[in-house]
């Protein structure tokens, strides 16, 4: 049973970013994304397709400098939006999972809700490498590292196999949308919030 409204905004200022954000857990994959990196909101753009929750995103940055900060503060609103708009958790599956192909890629997403704080990436090193336009390679795992440090959940990436580099982080936040799915997902079975100690952080 639902015991918050799931959607939420919130903005952060700091002296290398200015960004507003909203999220609707409980939205159809809607995206508005102004991040002036269009890699970056490529990628966003999946995760919202695949998970079903609507994002709008207003983000100006130090992007004269790199895009270091644009992404790693992103994140960090990202994942406390999601945290909290999750409220005690009661209802949700709180576990999702997804494997997706793509091409000749082949990438596994795990993550588990429970407000505990895990990032694990599994892969070829070629993740790190190279940009993508003004986007450097490597900002995904940090991208990644800050959701879910910020959303307080365990996030597990394997990329079981892969050799174009936009395949694999495509795969990727394709991927992580699937699984956010899954875990956000009420269960009209589950009675109270799913763990046995009766509560979750």
């Amino acid at each position: 049973m639902k015991n918050v409204q799931r959607k939420a905004k919130k903005s952060r200022k700091t002296g290398e970013t200015d960004i507003a954000l909203e999220i609707n857990l409980d939205g159809s994959g809607i995206h508005k994304l102004d991040a002036q990196i269009p890699f970056f909101e490529h990628m966003l753009s999946h995760v919202c397709k695949h998970s079903l929750i609507d994002i709008d995103l207003m983000l100006r940055g130090d992007l004269l400098i790199d895009c270091h900060h644009s992404v790693e503060d992103t994140a960090i609103l990202f994942g406390s939006l999601l945290h909290e708009t999750l409220g005690d958790k009661s209802g949700i599956n709180r576990y999702g999972h997804f494997t997706l192909t793509m091409d000749e890629t082949l990438t596994t997403v795990s993550l588990d809700l429970g407000g505990r704080y895990n990032f694990t990436y599994r892969g070829p090193d070629a993740v790190k490498e190279g940009k993508f336009g003004i986007y450097d390679a490597e900002l995904s795992l940090e991208f990644l590292q800050k959701f879910a440090m910020n959303a307080k959940m365990n996030l597990h990436v394997l990329v079981h196999y892969g050799d174009n580099r936009h395949h694999i982080h495509e795969s990727i936040f394709k991927a992580l949308g699937r699984a956010l799915r899954m875990g956000i997902s009420m269960d009209s079975r589950m009675r109270g919030v799913p763990s046995t100690k009766g509560m979750l952080e």
